[in-house]
Parts: C-alpha cells; structure tokens; sequence
C-alpha cells in the first residue's frame, strides 16, 4: 500500500476511461486517481497545480505545463512515445518521465504484417474489383503481383518492435534489411537481418517500414528528397509518428512515383484522439492507392491489460521511493527531485 497521501491526476479519463484492471490496480495499492479530460495547457496548469504524480495517454504536456508542476515525481506516459511530453524540461525539474515501452510491440508487428500483406497481394483493390463484379479485371492485374519471397522489407529504426517485424517476415521467406543510429550494434544470433545505410535499404527494398520514435531529427525525415530515393513500385508503411513522414510531399510522391503505395496508421495532418464524428479531408484519402487505418496499431486486450499493468507499476515504484524498471524510465539521466531507492520487483507483489 502506499503509506503517505499523495495527489494523482489520471487525464484522458474520457477518451482512454481507466479499465476494470487498471482501477482495480488503483485500489490494490491504495491510489486514490483523479480523473481528468483537458487539452487546453492553460487549464492543465490549474488541474496540475499540486499533483505528485500525472499519467497521461494522449494529452499533450508542452514545457508551459511541465514547469509548472513544482511537486510533481513522476509523468508516467501509458503508452510508449513521448513526443508530446517535454521531457527535457521535466529532467530539468527532476520529474521521471516513464513509459510502457513494450506493451504493444507484438501488436504492431502483428499490424505491420497485416498492412504488408495487403499491399503484397492487393486485397483492397482486389476486394473492390470483386465486389463490382470485375472478375476480369481482377485476374488481369493480380498476375502482376510479385511472390513475397522474391522481395525485401527494410525497416528503418530498429528496436523491439524491429526485431519481433524481421522475424515474422522471415517466415514469410522476406529478405529483410535494417538500419538504425548505430551499425555495428551486435544483432541476436538467430536474426537474419543485413543492416546497411538508409540509402542502401531504400534503394534495395520493396516494402519499407517506418519504426522511429519522433523527435527534433527524425522529423519529416522522409521528405521529397528521400521519398523519391526509394525503389521503383516500392511501398510505405508507417505505423510509428505521421510527423516522420512529409505528407504533402508523400501525395505528390504516391501520384507521380516511385512509389506504388502507402499503408499508415498514424497521420501529422489529422487528430485521431477525438470523439467527433466525421469524415477527414486530405489528399491522402483521395489516393486508392493507400491503405489508412486510424492508429490502431497498438491495440488488443491484451496490449491494454499491459500498459494498465505496467503505468500503475512505475506509480507505485516512485510513489514508494524507488526508481520504475529501468527500461521503463524516459530520461534516465534525471536527477530527482525527490531522492529515489533503486528499483524493487518485490514492490508490486
């Protein structure tokens, strides 16, 4: 149980409820939540002001907000990316920054496969064929498909999620590339991956997956420039940050070549964390040669049942005194502003 009261502020209460896991969790340890739903910084500074500790789903918390929590231990991100986070300036302030940085990796990869899949055999294209009767048609175009074992997936960006991609495409007889800050990094033993340069995996690969967090250098990485080095006919599958990818440029790029299509799940122009019901204006939706899905990559029972376990896990840690796991922790260079214990699974027995 958590011995000294402590103020707790859960946001996105309304978009991402708290589960019946994630409330029971609460109440295992004794966690009292506050449960919030605001965007507005000017109205989170008030909301905040206080808090010992805030957990956040979708919400944005620029440096205007995270200033402003003079008592805060712990921004506890439930999810992975913290881009929207002002994590320097929370290391500035000593407040930890934790994720869950794994709870949805076999769901994106289980995604990944699925959006490759697509592209390979053309089931969207297919299904609409079929379903205005143009059977013709449909055998015409589909003897232009290529077998999925004569082809190459690079992946840029290769972490977990990375790894667990290259072997599900292994299986499928893929050749598969990779590339990340650091080359020469040793690979598992039983992984057939070549890492080579960006240029080299571009150049080379007819599927390519984006798997890089957001940040001051990976934004708009994949501009025109880089857009139109990649493979003739090749495609592109972003299931990672829209903001990676320049998506005016994109349009351009999937209307005039190289590429032959796109797949995305993630999008810089639209906002998927709304409850307003409408239907999105963009270039992108006019193509037919895009598979779009509406960040859904990360989600399953089983991911959720995750992400509750491992946000209520780095609460309690900091909220006792110890540091989260270690892989959970964003600025592991943090100086805290409160003195921290070393990490202790028997914590959460």
């Amino acid at each position: 149980m958590i011995g000294s009261p402590f103020r707790f502020v859960r946001l996105n209460a309304t978009l991402y409820p708290a589960g019946e896991l994630e409330q029971s969790l609460y109440a295992q340890f004794g966690i009292e939540p506050e449960y919030a739903e605001e965007e507005n910084p000017q109205e989170l500074i008030g909301q905040l002001a206080g808090c010992d500790a805030v957990a956040v789903v979708s919400t944005g918390l620029p440096a205007a907000v995270v200033a402003s929590l003079d008592r805060c231990r712990l921004i506890s991100r439930l999810g992975n990316g913290t881009d929207k986070i002002a994590v320097a300036t929370a290391t500035e302030r000593g407040i930890v920054v934790a994720n869950a940085p794994f709870f949805c990796a076999e769901e994106m990869t289980d995604h990944i496969m699925a959006m490759l899949l697509s592209l390979a055999r053309q089931l969207p294209r297919m299904e609409q064929l079929m379903r205005t009767g143009r059977f013709r048609q449909a055998r015409a175009e589909s003897t232009q498909l290529q077998r999925l074992s004569t082809c190459t997936l690079g992946i840029v960006g290769f972490g977990a999620t990375g790894a667990m991609v290259a072997r599900r495409a292994r299986a499928f007889g893929l050749r598969v590339l990779a590339t990340r800050r650091n080359l020469q990094a040793p690979l598992p033993d039983d992984l057939a991956v070549e890492m080579v340069t960006l240029e080299t995996l571009l150049a080379e690969s007819d599927f390519v997956s984006l798997q890089l967090p957001l940040n001051a250098d990976t934004y708009h990485l994949f501009d025109e420039t880089l857009l139109r080095q990649m493979k003739p006919g090749s495609y592109l599958i972003n299931t990672a940050r829209g903001a990676l990818v320049d998506e005016d440029a994109l349009v351009r790029v999937l209307r005039e070549g190289p590429l032959a299509g796109a797949a995305l799940d993630t999008y810089e122009w639209l906002n998927v964390f709304t409850d307003e019901h409408q239907t999105p204006q963009h270039p992108l939706m006019e193509l037919d040669n895009v598979l779009m899905t509406s960040h859904v990559s990360a989600h399953s029972v089983q991911s959720s049942a995750d992400v509750a376990r491992t946000g209520v896990c780095n609460l309690v840690a900091v909220l006792k005194g110890h540091w989260p796991a270690p892989e959970n922790i964003v600025n592991r260079g943090v100086v805290p502003r409160y003195p921290l214990k070393p990490y202790d699974a028997a914590l959460y027995a």
